[in-house]
């Protein structure tokens, strides 16, 4: 391979393992981040720990810097744009940032592709927030869980775009400049809309990553508030999986080229945020675990699951890991490390 994997958001949760992951097969990585999220600096320790520090390039540069995107893209094959600003809650209170970091992020990192004269495969992880808050699909409310009452599978690529909150405009943004960047200027360029991502080296908040935040203030003690009545419905995906899916997209670029996926744990992967997983989240950590109740937040879907059909006959990939095993590794990995914590 002459070029390489150039991953923006190298350095956070997801983009570490993926990272981490092409290391072992001996690819080349340049890791593209500024290091403002917590847990990032920490990654690139483990990163480091793990492989030989020249194995991989950092470059401490920042997305909305359009001349450091350009030049961190000039040899790469492969970009997988993961850098984003990723809370709604921090969106609506400062939407100039979020729009900065995500839409023209996203623009620069689509010009520094087309600028390379490479032509690279280019993956980018959008979001199921992109459908907004689907109130044109009936939704049923049952003892521990809403569900959708007239789509077995799930919510399909076919259900209208509804961008809600600056971070669905942000993200919806990039989502349809990626998928044009294809359309006009031939780049083979693959959307991912990613539902609920968990798993090792999640250093899930408040505001993002629940079922990594739940379990972390769990084991540290840490009040956990649940927003509406616990009873919303995702459908999750361990991160293990998410990976298999980039290396489908990247390895079909040039057959799904244009083609935006949902990508998540699909209706046998779902669990509702709390009346479904406190009781799983006690068993493991031993004893009840006290949270507070607090109203909803705007744009909170009742129920989100991903139609996954598309990507398994497109991409050949669907989910291993099922919902229990992922969370009992996920808590394994938080016990070990709570001195990160």
């Amino acid at each position: 391979m002459n070029g390489y994997l150039l991953i923006t958001g190298g350095a956070g949760f997801i983009g570490s393992n993926y990272a981490a992951r092409c290391l072992e097969r001996g690819e080349r990585v340049v890791i593209f981040d500024n290091l403002s999220r917590h847990g990032a600096e920490l990654n690139i320790e483990w990163l480091s720990d793990r492989f030989d520090r020249k194995s991989f390039e950092l470059i401490k540069e920042d997305i909305r810097d359009a001349d450091a995107i350009k030049a961190a893209a000039k040899g790469a094959d492969r970009i997988l744009h993961l850098a984003a600003q990723v809370a709604v809650t921090t969106s609506v209170t400062d939407p100039k940032t979020d729009f900065e970091i995500n839409a023209h992020g996203t623009f620069n990192a689509l010009e520094a592709a087309r600028a390379s004269g490479r032509k690279p495969a280019f993956v980018y992880a959008s979001t199921n927030k992109v459908y907004g808050g689907m109130e044109d699909v009936e939704v049923v409310e049952l003892e521990t869980r809403y569900d959708y009452k007239d789509l077995p599978y799930g919510a399909s690529e076919l259900q209208p775009l509804d961008f809600h909150s600056p971070y669905g405009c942000s993200k919806g943004c990039g989502d349809q400049y990626v998928r044009d960047y294809h359309r006009i200027y031939d780049l083979p360029t693959v959307v991912l809309r990613q539902s609920c991502i968990y798993g090792t080296r999640q250093f899930g908040i408040e505001d993002q990553g629940w079922v990594a935040w739940f379990i972390i203030a769990a084991v540290t003690g840490r009040p956990i508030t649940i927003y509406g009545n616990g009873k919303q419905v995702r459908d999750v995906l361990f991160v293990d999986d998410l990976l298999d899916a980039y290396d489908a997209a990247f390895q079909r670029a040039d057959k799904v080229g244009g083609q935006i996926f949902n990508i998540g744990g699909g209706r046998e992967n779902t669990i509702s945020v709390w009346k479904e997983f406190q009781p799983k989240l006690e068993k493991l950590i031993g004893h009840p675990v006290p949270t507070q109740i607090r109203g909803w937040r705007p744009g909170d879907q009742p129920v989100y699951i991903s139609d996954i059909r598309k990507a398994k006959e497109m991409l050949g990939w669907e989910p291993k890991i099922k919902t229990d095993t992922g969370i009992r590794r996920l808590f394994d990995w938080v016990n070990e490390n709570r001195n990160l914590f």
